[in-house]
């Protein structure tokens, strides 16, 4: 993941595209309450080198 003032870019592997897939589809999951969030790291479940990426659920939006 690499990005600018404007934009970010998420690049994966199909792999990587599943993963992030089903995160997102876990936050969408009903017993969740609004602010549940995950924490994606580089080096840890992110590539080395790869920006802090935050997943959040706001039901005000």
């Amino acid at each position: 993941m690499y990005g600018s003032a404007t934009e970010i870019t998420i690049a994966a592997n199909a792999a990587g595209l599943r993963e992030l897939a089903e995160r997102l589809h876990g936050l969408a999951e009903p017993h969740l309450r609004d602010g549940y969030h995950e924490h994606l790291e580089g080096g840890i479940n992110l590539e080395d080198g790869s920006i802090s990426l935050i997943l959040t659920r706001d039901e005000t939006l």
